[in-house]
């Protein structure tokens, strides 16, 4: 062989190794703490006791809704590893549970931790120690911050665009409106609440002639709802978790007030407010919706693969809970940007891949809303229907709306 063909073997050989070494390097498994060959570690925090624990059953559906993806064979062959614990709707144990999963259980993640304060409680600390605080269970606003807290997103439309719709619709349907508010005397209160100002502009001062704060500690709100009546207030913005407007729909109901009535979407659930309340108490009261209405006959096709799912992994379920449709579509959306992660389980391809979403339509979600996100939106639900209550379901009017721009 001459010295240029031998030149050229070895230079064809170099060239076939190198393109060896390359194809070995991009197919390379990646992980963090958290992720191995056979398990993604997920931490979650929900209130399962406590003056929110309603919302307990969002938890259970999403524990479920990993068992059935473990069942099928996991994500590109891992299982789901989920750690769920009760911190009773308090934001210091909210803490001490992050810091457990964060440092003792070491999860690739904390997944849908509920509430705002908790929630604002260990933001600073997910985002210190760069590891996402993904999808979580509030409609804050300070959870599409990417610039200032890029390990932290949301899900769920945010509550002062939910508000501006409702603004929206008493200026056009009731403009001389006396507007009383209940909030609660937290982040998720005060949210909605200047949302709602927002809305109503200039005459927000003149509308609003009630603002009342209560906290989620008290065993009932009944003297609140006395007062508003006491005031004449024809127009009611109920911001309340569920135990809480339950109570103020039947005590309303009981004392004869009959306001146009504002029911924030986080206490929308039939058969977790409506129906404890009374279906005779709830007539007109008006809310906002994107998800399907398991209460509803008309979605009964469209939640089959829902109902499949309950029979096998959760059959105790209250289906006419609305908060189980929502951990249902909330832990497909997990799975969506896991299996998008494929072999680089790290952290920041995690959020990479939270922050890519396009068009994801999901079987929970009303026709119309999609899912998405990008590196510099951070809210990955902004679309939004009006509803009226009518009889024993929810009714639908109006169009979809953007919460982004208020309706």
């Amino acid at each position: 062989m001459s010295f240029v063909a031998r030149r050229l073997s070895a230079f064809s050989t170099a060239i076939v190794l190198l393109a060896a070494t390359g194809s070995s390097a991009i197919g390379q498994k990646k992980y963090d703490l958290g992720a191995t060959d056979t398990e993604i570690k997920i931490g979650n925090i929900m209130p399962y006791s406590g003056p929110a624990s309603a919302f307990g059953v969002i938890g259970r559906t999403e524990a479920a809704y990993f068992r059935k993806i473990n069942a099928e064979g996991g994500i590109n062959g891992r299982k789901i590893n989920f750690i769920s614990y009760d911190d009773a709707y308090s934001p210091p144990k909210a803490v001490e549970q992050a810091r457990k999963l964060v440092e003792d259980d070491e999860v690739l993640l904390i997944f849908q931790s509920l509430g705002s304060a908790n929630n604002l409680a260990i933001q600073k600390y997910m985002n210190t120690k760069k590891l996402p605080q993904l999808f979580v269970a509030t409609g804050s606003t300070k959870f599409n911050d990417p610039k200032n807290f890029p390990w932290s997103m949301g899900w769920q439309p945010n509550f002062q665009d939910e508000a501006r719709i409702y603004a929206k619709y008493i200026l056009k349907e009731k403009s001389d409106a006396k507007v009383a508010v209940l909030y609660q005397n937290d982040d998720l209160g005060k949210d909605y609440l200047k949302g709602l100002k927002d809305g109503l502009g200039d005459k927000a001062s003149s509308m609003i002639i009630a603002e009342d704060a209560y906290e989620s500690v008290e065993p009932t709100i009944d003297s609140h709802i006395v007062k508003m009546k006491s005031l004449n207030a024809d127009v009611f913005v109920d911001i309340t978790g569920p135990k809480f407007a339950a109570q103020a729909i039947r005590k309303a109901a009981e004392i004869g007030w009959k306001p146009l009535h504002f029911l924030a979407n986080i206490s929308s659930s039939v058969g977790g407010v409506i129906k404890p309340a009374g279906f005779d108490a709830s007539q007109g009261i008006i809310s906002s919706v994107y998800l399907k209405d398991p209460s509803d006959p008309y979605w009964k096709n469209d939640l089959k693969a829902w109902n499949e799912f309950l029979d096998k992994y959760y059959p105790d379920a209250n289906r006419t809970d609305g908060a189980i449709v929502y951990g249902y579509a909330v832990a497909q959306t997990l799975v969506h940007v896991l299996k998008a992660c494929g072999d680089d389980l790290t952290r920041e391809n995690v959020m990479k891949q939270a922050a890519s979403i396009r068009d994801l339509e999901l079987d929970g979600l009303l026709p119309g809303v999609k899912i998405n996100t990008t590196a510099t939106h951070f809210a990955p639900i902004s679309q939004v229907q009006l509803i009226r209550f009518k009889g024993e379901t929810w009714e639908r009017f109006g169009e979809i709306l953007s919460s982004d721009i208020g309706g």
